[in-house]
Parts: structure tokens; C-alpha cells; sequence
């Protein structure tokens, strides 16, 4: 493989660690109990409603081979730079869709090793309905959008994130080849 594609997979990985690293620190400060009011009340917590955890949790209970795969549009033509920044920012998307509802699968994948494959797609249509077929399946998916200051026109679909159990993924992404 060349040195430089190398560099740009590196540069996108050190970008996600990043990413992550600032998205953990700049969290805000929970308090145990509401804050006090100027009138000395308690300001009172407004209830949620309780997010129902996504099928994918129950897989985590169960299976333990998990994997993401980052599908990236081919017919983009985006330089290798720009693709490491797209892949990065659908894990980094797909990470934070699930982080509250769906940390068990989220563990298990980091417990695999965070296990990461690039494969490419030739079109954004192709795209659409890898996704309904992840849908249908109930993996999560993060598609990134761009926003067009570079390389690429604004709002083009460039990666795809999926997340699952190994051979769910591959039921979706196997007759795809690798970036």
C-alpha cells in the first residue's frame, strides 16, 4: 500500500482520538441535585421521557463479535485526506447516536478491539439502500453528511457508519470490496 495512504488513515484515526478525547472533557458538570434558584427553591428536573434502548443492545447481551464498517462513496473522487476526515466523522457520529442508547453494543465493539473496516460503494443511491437493508436488519447507521467547503458539493452523503454484530454486518456489507 502507499506511504501516503497510510499517513491520511493515520491522520483520521489521531482526528477521531481527538475527537474523542474533547468530546469526554468538555462534557458539562452533573450536579447530584438541582441547582438552587435565586429564591432559594431547588429548580426542578424535567422529566424525560425514557428512550427506549435500540434492538443492538440485546444482540450485545448475546453475540460477542462486533464490528463497525465505513462504507465510502467511490464516485466522490475524495482525496485521502478528505476521506480519513469522513470516516472519522461517521464512527465519531454513529458513536455518539449510540452512546446513550445503545452503551452494551458500544462496549462490546470496544471490547473487540473497536474493530474498523473501510469498504468502498459506487454511488449514493447504492448507499441509500445499503442502509434500509441495515435498517431493515436493526443495525445502527450514520450516514455524514458534508458541508461542501473543500472538495465536494454541500450536503453529499460521503460515509456511511454501521455497527453490529459481525456477521449481521456482513449480511449487509459483504459484497462490497475494501477502500
Amino acid at each position: 500500500m502507499d506511504v501516503s495512504w497510510w499517513s491520511a488513515l493515520l491522520l483520521g484515526a489521531g482526528c477521531l482520538a481527538l475527537g474523542y478525547l474533547i468530546a469526554n472533557r468538555c462534557r458539562p458538570f452533573h450536579h447530584s441535585s438541582p441547582p438552587i434558584l435565586e429564591d432559594g427553591k431547588q429548580k426542578k428536573k424535567k422529566n424525560h421521557p425514557q428512550q427506549e434502548p435500540l434492538e443492538i443492545e440485546k444482540l450485545a447481551d448475546i453475540l460477542e463479535d462486533f464490528k463497525m464498517v465505513l462504507v465510502v462513496r467511490n464516485d466522490l473522487k475524495m482525496g485521502k485526506g478528505k476521506i480519513a476526515a469522513q470516516c472519522s466523522h461517521a464512527t465519531l457520529g454513529l458513536y455518539k447516536k449510540l452512546h446513550n442508547k445503545a452503551p452494551k453494543a458500544l462496549n462490546r465493539w470496544e471490547m473487540c478491539g473497536q474493530v474498523k473496516v473501510v469498504l468502498k460503494i459506487e454511488s449514493e443511491e447504492d448507499l441509500l439502500i445499503l442502509q434500509e437493508r441495515a435498517k431493515s436488519l436493526k443495525l445502527p447507521t450514520h450516514i455524514t453528511i458534508d458541508a461542501g467547503r473543500t472538495q465536494i458539493a454541500p450536503n453529499s452523503r460521503t460515509v456511511m457508519a454501521i455497527l453490529g454484530p459481525a456477521d449481521m454486518v456482513d449480511d449487509v456489507t459483504g459484497g462490497l470490496k475494501l477502500l
